[in-house]
C-alpha cells in the first residue's frame, strides 16, 4: 500500500508546473526526501527559489492532500531558508497567508581545474549529439589541448563505446581515475553499471551522480572540458548548472524542423539559466555522392541556420552525411581519428576550431535563474 500512496502522491507532484522554468517540480530539482507512511502520513521538503511564485507550495500541499489515502492532517512540508534554519509546516487552515520564501538552487561551485566547460546538448535523441560531443573531444587534443568528457546521458550512454573502452574505472585515494582513449579523459555511467542495466531513476539521484562527476573523478589540469548532456531539459541539464559554472552551450540539430523545434527549447532552457550558447551545430545536413557530386539533402535543409537566427547565435558549422561516420563511431574510431580528411572530419575540425576562437579568454559563466 504504501508503495503505491507514495507512487500517487509522487504523481501528483509531478503534475504541477513551475511557469518560471517551464517544467514540473519533480524534474526541476524542487521536491526533496518524499516520505509516505502506511497511515497516509506524507512529508518532503520544497526548495523554492526566490523568483519562484510563493503559490506553488500551496498546490503542492493541495495535491497531496487530494490525492485518496493521505490525511490532510499529516502533510508536513520542510522549508529551507538560506537565512535561517528550515521550518517546518503542517497543512494549514484554508485562510493561511503567503508562504515564506523558500531556498534558492544550490549555488555552482567554482573548478578552475577543469578549464572551459562546453555543454554538448540537443532537443531530442538520434540527432548525433554524441558523435559531435566526441569528435569535437577529439579534434580539440589534436590541436594539442588538453580535454576530458564526461558523459552526462545517464539514461543512455554512448560514449565508452565511441571511444571503444569499457574498463571499470579505478579508484586511487578516494577519486576515481577517468579512463583515457585517443588523449581524451573519460568518464560515463556506462563504464559503471552493466550494458543491459536500466537506469530507473529520480532527479535527486540523478544529481548526485553528476556531482560525483564533477568532483569525485580526478580528472587533473583541463583546458576543455565537455559534457554531453541527454536529450531533452530535465534533471541533468539543471544539475550541471547547479553544480559548476558553465562557459556555454553547443546546441545540435537535424535539418528537418521537428529536431529544430525540440532544439529550440534546449536553446531557451540555458538562456534562462544565465548560460551563452556559443553556437549551433547541424548535423546530417546532406549528403554528396562521390562518384556524381549530386547532393542529396534527406533531412530537409537550413534547420540549423534557421534556429541559429531564431536563437540569434551563429551556425558554428554543418556536418555532412557521410556512410562510415556511423559504423566507425560503433566500432569506438572518432571520424577525426580514422579518416581525417573526410568532409565530416574537415567540418568537425573547424567547428572546433570555431568553438576555440570564441572561448578564448572567456571566463565561466555563473548560471543565474531568471523569473
Amino acid at each position: 500500500m504504501t508503495a503505491s500512496l507514495e507512487a500517487r502522491v509522487t504523481a501528483a507532484l509531478a503534475a504541477i508546473q513551475n511557469p518560471r522554468l517551464e517544467n514540473d517540480l519533480l524534474s526541476a530539482g524542487m521536491i526533496r526526501d518524499i516520505a509516505v507512511t502506511e497511515e497516509g502520513r506524507v512529508s518532503f521538503t520544497f526548495l523554492l527559489a526566490p523568483g519562484d511564485p510563493a503559490t506553488l507550495v500551496r498546490s503542492a500541499r493541495a495535491a497531496v492532500a487530494a490525492v485518496e489515502g493521505v490525511r490532510r492532517d499529516e502533510i508536513k512540508i520542510n522549508v529551507t531558508n538560506p537565512a535561517g534554519p528550515a521550518k517546518s509546516t503542517h497543512a494549514p487552515p484554508a485562510d493561511a497567508g503567503a508562504v515564506p520564501p523558500m531556498a534558492p538552487a544550490p549555488q555552482p561551485m567554482d573548478q578552475p581545474n577543469l578549464g572551459k566547460i562546453l555543454a554538448v546538448s540537443s532537443g531530442k535523441g538520434g540527432v548525433g549529439k554524441s558523435t559531435i560531443a566526441a569528435n569535437l573531444a577529439v579534434a580539440l587534443t589534436q590541436a594539442g589541448l588538453r580535454v576530458g568528457v564526461m558523459d552526462a546521458d545517464v539514461y543512455g550512454p554512448n560514449i565508452p563505446r565511441m571511444f571503444g573502452v569499457n574498463a571499470r574505472p579505478a579508484v586511487i585515494g578516494g577519486k576515481i581515475q577517468p579512463l583515457q582513449a585517443h588523449g581524451v579523459k573519460l568518464m560515463s555511467l556506462g563504464l559503471l553499471i552493466e550494458r543491459d542495466a536500466p537506469a530507473i531513476w529520480r532527479g535527486p539521484i540523478i544529481m548526485k551522480i553528476m556531482n560525483q562527476f564533477l568532483r569525485d573523478v580526478d580528472w587533473g589540469q583541463l583546458d576543455y572540458f565537455i559534457v554531453d548532456l541527454p536529450p531533452g531539459t530535465g534533471d541533468a541539464q539543471l544539475s550541471l548548472v547547479q553544480g559548476t559554472h558553465v562557459t556555454g552551450a553547443v546546441i545540435v540539430t537535424t535539418p528537418q524542423e521537428v529536431a529544430v523545434g525540440d532544439a529550440l527549447r534546449g536553446a531557451k532552457m540555458f538562456e534562462r539559466v544565465g548560460v551563452p550558447v556559443l553556437g549551433v551545430v547541424e548535423n546530417m545536413s546532406g549528403f554528396t555522392d562521390p562518384e556524381t557530386g549530386r547532393r542529396f539533402d534527406l533531412f530537409s535543409s537550413g534547420g540549423g541556420q534557421r534556429l541559429a537566427d531564431e536563437i540569434g547565435a551563429p551556425l558554428l558549422g554543418t556536418v555532412p552525411l557521410q556512410p562510415e561516420l556511423a559504423a566507425l563511431a560503433d566500432a569506438g574510431q572518432p571520424i577525426l581519428i580514422a579518416e581525417p580528411d573526410s568532409p565530416a572530419a574537415l567540418s568537425l575540425r573547424h567547428i572546433a576550431e570555431t568553438l576555440q576562437q570564441k572561448t578564448a579568454g572567456r571566463s565561466a559563466a555563473l548560471p543565474i535563474l531568471r523569473g
